[in-house]
């Protein structure tokens, strides 16, 4: 039987609205962030999944918190629903990154599937780790309804799998903060149900980028 796997992007954070790259860094919610969770808390009141991982970085339990709240489920943290771990460049204003690293800076916005960014990991690693978590929790909650909180970059990796883009292709398509993006997924097949659901965000917003 098919796992339905609904995976939310976290909450704006400072640092989303100012172009600073986060990866690993503990950084939480802003106030349009917070307002987001409670928001996409409110619109999956009454939703019944079987269970409820999040990615166990501080934006991520920002969001998977607020939602907690609301539904009264469980978190579970893995730490396979990590961002991209970036490394050298993680803290820094993409114009002091581009100056400081431009080899790896080149590589994060052309998104080059092997390059090994310092002290961080590849897009193709990140992609690895991504899709053996999501196939890892569809086998072990087959055919029920799953509720992830994640990054926008696991959900490029995700959205590429289920379409077959391939890693180096250019991004056509939107990452929103808290949006909605439902999978499913079967033995070898994987669906997309829903992409970029922001209905909740009307009267908040939302960034459609990193």
């Amino acid at each position: 039987m098919d796992t339905v796997v609904t995976v939310v992007r976290h909450g704006e954070t400072q640092w989303n609205a100012e172009g600073r790259i986060q990866g690993h860094q503990p950084v939480g919610l802003n106030e349009r962030g917070l307002r987001q969770a409670e928001a996409l808390a409110s619109r999956l009141r009454g939703e019944a999944y079987e269970a409820f991982y999040s990615s166990d970085l501080r934006r991520a339990m920002d969001t998977a918190e607020a939602i907690s709240r609301v539904t009264g489920q469980e978190i579970f943290k893995d730490s396979r629903l990590r961002e991209w771990k970036l490394g050298v460049l993680e803290g820094l204003a993409s114009e002091d990154a581009a100056l400081r690293y431009p080899e790896a800076y080149t590589a994060f916005r052309k998104e080059n599937p092997g390059y090994l960014i310092p002290g961080g990991e590849s897009i193709r690693q990140r992609f690895e780790r991504s899709i053996d978590c999501i196939n890892d929790l569809a086998s072990r909650y087959e055919g029920a309804k799953i509720l992830v909180v994640s990054h926008g970059g696991v959900l490029d990796d995700l959205y590429r799998f289920a379409n077959e883009i391939p890693l180096d292709e250019p991004r056509d398509f939107k990452l929103y903060n808290a949006s909605l993006n439902t999978f499913r997924i079967g033995v070898e097949t994987w669906d997309v149900v829903c992409w970029g659901d922001v209905q909740h965000l009307d009267k908040i917003g939302t960034m459609g980028e990193w």
